[in-house]
């Protein structure tokens, strides 16, 4: 089968109204050098932290008396990745981790009959419904970007560089948002919040392989995919699904930054979505609060730069970025991954309440320092035994303050 190499194009006239920028310096992500997989070859990264961070993922946890870090919290977590782990794994003796360093591979061939599609824009409606039905809460589409692909991915086997590749034709990016659990998220930094997570991650994979087997079965090709193959967040950034925070997240109108993203490569004929440009970055402009909140100031101050404080960023592209090795350092001690660069977001928010689409409508506005003002006391931890504290019947646990 003839392999789809991914090499570099020049900026689409959508990058603006995408929040992107890039500049001759401009090269695809290695995928050996993101941090976790650094973490594992690079001998200035890796220590007994960071390999003690990998094990308590299995049944190596090292549960501690602080609240949050008990037996029942890593329990709860490594339980929630479970599934996501099962696909992970699977094809593990081939260095194939799909989902995260191997794209998803078909459980399902594709129909020898394709159904004919008359119009894009009726089947981008169908594939959304669909979509909803199966679990995402959020979909959107848009055309395939060469810049977004790796460069190369990770033999696991190894740890060393692999082709990294797609069917011809595939010219299509269906991508899926998947909410994770708001109380939860509330309580990061905690093993229990690591539950938020691996949940999130174990929806995505059963929603992204079921939406890719529907596909195939119309007659298309899909290869579903998560972590792998190409970077998620621009690719959610021009399927319209949200803008670009200095945390490093997509912020969405409905679920702010608490969401993963999962996308699906196909070529069946589909109309794109278009980005939706609201203010979201001249918000971020004005606010600092995940930076001030990040316990290794691993978040940047000042406005969007080209500067990447090491290889596991990607070169030439003007944004906010993170430094990965503060952050995942703060991982590996703690055993847990950490967000509360996501709790304490503004825009993490319950907007399905009126009184959150409001302040919505501020931030959005020439009066986003009067919303950001009026922000002031949010996003405090909740004390991870809130979670576990019994609740009456019919009661459900609900973030704080939103």
């Amino acid at each position: 089968m003839t392999q789809r190499t991914t090499q570099p194009q020049p900026p689409s006239d959508a990058d603006a109204d995408a929040g992107i920028h890039t500049n001759a310096d401009f090269a695809p992500f290695v995928q050996r050098n993101d941090i976790f997989t650094r973490a594992m070859w690079d001998d200035t990264l890796r220590s007994a932290q960071t390999d003690g961070f990998f094990a308590s993922y299995r049944i190596e946890a090292a549960p501690r008396r602080g609240e949050g870090f008990q037996h029942r919290d890593f329990a709860l977590r490594n339980a929630a990745w479970l599934l996501a782990d099962i696909v992970a794994n699977r094809r593990a003796s081939d260095g194939l981790r799909e989902g995260f360093q191997a794209p998803i591979q078909p459980d399902t061939p594709v129909a020898p009959q394709a159904i004919a599609v008359e119009s894009p824009a009726d089947m981008a409606r169908e594939i959304k419904q669909v979509a909803q039905f199966f679990g995402a809460d959020l979909c959107g589409i848009t055309a395939f970007d060469p810049r977004w692909q790796y460069a190369s991915r990770v033999d696991t086997r190894t740890l060393q560089e692999a082709p990294n590749t797609l069917p011809p034709g595939l010219d299509h990016v269906i991508v899926l948002g998947h909410a994770m659990d708001g109380a939860l998220v509330d309580t990061y930094p905690s093993a229990l919040a690591g539950a938020a997570t691996g949940r999130a991650y174990s929806h995505e994979a059963a929603v992204v392989m079921q939406l890719a087997a529907y596909i195939r079965n119309l007659g298309y090709q899909a290869v579903a995919s998560m972590n792998d193959t190409g970077l998620a967040i621009p690719y959610a950034l021009q399927a319209g699904l949200g803008e670009y925070g200095r945390n490093q997240m997509v912020i969405t109108p409905e679920f702010g930054p608490r969401l993963r993203f999962s996308k699906i490569y196909t070529n069946l004929p589909l109309a794109h979505d278009r980005p939706r440009p609201q203010g979201v970055a001249r918000f971020c402009d004005i606010c600092t609060k995940c930076a001030d909140a990040c316990p290794v100031k691993a978040l940047p101050y000042g406005p969007p730069s080209f500067d990447t404080p090491n290889i596991s960023a990607i070169r030439g592209v003007k944004k906010w970025t993170s430094d990965a090795e503060k952050c995942f350092g703060f991982w590996a001690k703690m055993a847990s991954d950490c967000a509360i660069c996501m709790r304490v977001c503004p825009f993490n928010r319950d907007f399905s309440k009126l009184r959150h689409r409001l302040w919505r409508r501020l931030a959005l506005s020439p009066l986003r320092r009067f919303a950001l003002w009026l922000d002031k006391g949010r996003g405090g931890r909740r004390k991870p035994g809130q979670w576990w504290a019994p609740k009456s019947a019919g009661q459900t646990e609900k973030p704080h303050a939103k």
